[in-house]
C-alpha cells in the first residue's frame, strides 16, 4: 500500500493475500477510524475511485487495482458544555439519561450548542472517540420537547450492540401523552406509514410510499374531555406518536405542529417513562423509568379539578 504526501488525499495500492474482497470492507481495515457506513458514503459521493473511475461499496478488487481515497475535511465535532444532567445509570459502556423538555437531543443546523450531546462531552469526555464525530453517542432520539429517558453510548462496541437491539425491535420504550378527546377503544394498534410531508417538507404525514409505522397504545385514564395514553411504538420513525394519534383524531395536547394548543402545558405532553434494553456490559436485561415531570404532572392536576 503507497500513499503520497498530500494531507487530503491518500494513494492506496491494494496488495491484500485474498483477492475478491469487497471495497468497503477493504477500505473498513485500513482505516479503522472511519465506519463502514461513512465509508459507504465516501464512495457513493465520489471521494473515493478505483483505477481512477467511480466505483460501488459492493466492488470485488484484484491485486492490481489502485484506490484513491479523498478524504473531505473532518467535520468540527460538538463542543463539552457544563449543562446539568439527570443521570439515572451509567457503566463503563452506557449512560441513561432523564432528559428535561426543551433540550435538543444532538446538535444540527440551527441548534449547535446547548444539545444533549453538549453535556454528555463535559460529563463522559470519551464519547468523543466515537466513530460518529457529529453525534457522538447517539443511537436514538427524543425530540426537543418530549421529556424523559434516552440511553447514551460511551463506545463504538456498545454503539454496535445497541443499535442491533433497535433495529431488531428488542427495546422497550413506553410513552406517557396526553391527547384531546375520549379515545375508545381503550386499547389498540395504529398501522400507517410515515414519511415527509409533500406539501410541507419539515413535517411528516402518513403517505402511501412512506415508511412502515406501527404504535400501540393503552388507555391509563379519562380527564375531562382528554385521555391519558400510555404508548409503545413498535418502529421508531420521526415524529411517529404524534403524526398517528392525530391522524386518527385524537391529537396530542401541547403539540403546536400536530396538535392542539392547551391552556394546561406549554409544550407537547409526551414523556418517555419507561426504556428497557441488554446492557452491553453483561446482556442482562435492565428496564428503567422516569417519574412525569412537574410541569405534567400540575396539566393532570388541573384537569382532574375541571
Amino acid at each position: 500500500m503507497d500513499r503520497n504526501r498530500s494531507p487530503e488525499t491518500s494513494r492506496l495500492r491494494f496488495d491484500s493475500p485474498f483477492p475478491g474482497i469487497r471495497l468497503d470492507r477493504y477500505l473498513t481495515g485500513i482505516l479503522p477510524h472511519f465506519s463502514r457506513a461513512c465509508l459507504q458514503r465516501l464512495i457513493r459521493q465520489g471521494h473515493i475511485l478505483v483505477n481512477g473511475q467511480p466505483a460501488k461499496a459492493s466492488r470485488k478488487l484484484n491485486s492490481s487495482d489502485t484506490i484513491t481515497v479523498e478524504l473531505p475535511p473532518s467535520p468540527a465535532g460538538p463542543v463539552a458544555e457544563l449543562i446539568p444532567l439527570s443521570v439515572i445509570y451509567e457503566d463503563r459502556d452506557i449512560l441513561v439519561i432523564d432528559k428535561s423538555a426543551g433540550m435538543t437531543t444532538h446538535p444540527a443546523p440551527g441548534h449547535t450548542s446547548h444539545t444533549l450531546v453538549n453535556a454528555v462531552l463535559a460529563h463522559c469526555p470519551e464519547v468523543a472517540m466515537n466513530s460518529d464525530v457529529t453525534r457522538p453517542g447517539i443511537v436514538h432520539r427524543l425530540d426537543k420537547d418530549t421529556s424523559g429517558l434516552i440511553v447514551i453510548v460511551k463506545n463504538d462496541p456498545a454503539r454496535e450492540h445497541l443499535a442491533a437491539q433497535f433495529k431488531g425491535r428488542a427495546v422497550t420504550k413506553g410513552y406517557l401523552v396526553l391527547v384531546k378527546g375520549r379515545l375508545s377503544p381503550g386499547e389498540g394498534i395504529i398501522e400507517a406509514p410515515i414519511g415527509r410531508d409533500p406539501h410541507r417538507r419539515r413535517r411528516m404525514a402518513i403517505v402511501q410510499e412512506g415508511k412502515e409505522a406501527i404504535t400501540q397504545y393503552r388507555v391509563r385514564r379519562y380527564l375531562d374531555g382528554h385521555t391519558l395514553l400510555e404508548v409503545t411504538p413498535v418502529t421508531g420513525r420521526t415524529h411517529q406518536i404524534r403524526v398517528h394519534l392525530s391522524a386518527i383524531g385524537y391529537p396530542v395536547v401541547g403539540d403546536t405542529t400536530y396538535g392542539v394548543r392547551s391552556p394546561h402545558v406549554a409544550r407537547q405532553f409526551i414523556h418517555a417513562y419507561r426504556l428497557g434494553f441488554r446492557l452491553p456490559l453483561n446482556g442482562e436485561y435492565r428496564e428503567f423509568t422516569s417519574p412525569l415531570p412537574p410541569d405534567l404532572e400540575r396539566a393532570l392536576e388541573q384537569l382532574d379539578r375541571s
